[in-house]
């Protein structure tokens, strides 16, 4: 049965509203739960950008839900140190933390100073790093002299048994490309025969575990206000890559979006008034063979979303699932 859980977005919501958030979400029903990892927000508009790491550590203490976390290793983050910093998650909550890895995007990259690299070397940048992650937490001693510099590394402090590593990929040929050293697969909804080229790219290659799938939506009793607030709040989000990827600054990105018109939102946000058509919506992904979906309310009040899907949303999905 697919689990249903709650997206965490530091982008948007201060760190304590956003972990008041995450225990009324398990309150509510919600199964699980993932979080952003970034340094800046996509706008202006949202705010915010909380530090995902301590964060995560008050999450599993305050609750008793499985989380993971979408991180891009290699520049803003050393992999040694994400390593550590995952396998001291999994020590203090076994079995209930994952981190799925992905390229990045410049906007949170950049702060480096570091050269933004090209989408190939970033991707080889990706994997030397998803393998020097892998290894630390296998207990090995690790050196590295490529994209990734890493000096005689080991983890004192590991886990009993290794978390899983998923890749976040959006493209069939990243889900392909990442089959052979992912433990599972991250993605977000988009057309439903693009999920269901993603998703077999990705088994057809080899790849195991789960799958999850990111789903952002708008939620507000008032259709207006509904879609209101996925314009206000994720029209700098409506982009595909490579603009998303590239863009480097909060700024470019407002701009950017300057002429996005508030129906334009409805190709990238699921917005309605009517929690029925959220089960529709969410169902259909399950039956493509999501293991989690993972729930974004894009606006900054997550309150009414959690309660409205707990009462009249996750039930009927439980129920479709039967």
């Amino acid at each position: 049965m697919t689990v249903y859980g709650f997206h965490a977005s530091h982008e948007q919501v201060p760190p304590g509203d956003l972990l008041a958030a995450v225990v009324r979400a398990e309150q509510a029903g919600f199964g699980a739960a993932m979080c952003s990892d970034h340094f800046s927000p996509w706008s202006e508009r949202q705010g915010e950008s909380g530090f995902a790491w301590a964060w995560l550590g008050a999450a599993l203490q305050a609750t008793g839900l499985t989380f993971g976390v979408v991180n891009a290793p290699g520049q803003r983050y050393h992999p040694a140190i994400i390593a550590q910093a995952i396998s001291t998650l999994a020590s203090m909550y076994p079995g209930r933390f994952w981190a799925a890895l992905g390229s990045g995007e410049a906007s949170n990259e950049h702060i480096t100073g570091q050269l933004w690299p090209r989408k190939e070397l970033r991707n080889q940048r990706l994997r030397e790093s998803a393998e020097v992650i892998r290894d630390l937490l296998n207990g090995a001693e690790v050196s590295r002299d490529g994209l990734v510099t890493v000096d005689r590394a080991r983890l004192w402090t590991r886990p009993e048994q290794r978390p899983d590593l998923l890749a976040a990929a959006v493209s069939p040929e990243t889900a392909q490309w990442c089959a052979d050293w992912a433990d599972g697969l991250i993605t977000v909804a988009a057309p439903i025969e693009r999920l269901r080229e993603v998703i077999a790219a990705y088994r057809d290659a080899g790849g195991t575990g789960q799958a999850c799938l990111q789903v952002h939506l708008s939620y507000h009793q008032d259709e207006d206000e509904a879609l209101r607030i996925a314009h206000e709040q994720w029209r700098t989000n409506v982009f595909a890559p490579p603009l998303c990827w590239d863009v480097d600054s909060v700024a470019v990105f407002d701009q950017a979006a300057e002429h996005v018109q508030p129906e334009a939102m409805r190709d990238a946000v699921r917005v309605s008034s009517d929690p029925g058509r959220h089960v529709d919506w969410l169902a259909e992904y399950a039956e493509l063979g999501f293991d989690a979906i993972y729930l974004h309310h894009v606006g900054t009040d997550q309150s009414d979303f959690i309660d409205v899907f707990g009462d009249r949303v996750l039930p009927r999905l439980e129920v479709t699932a039967s």
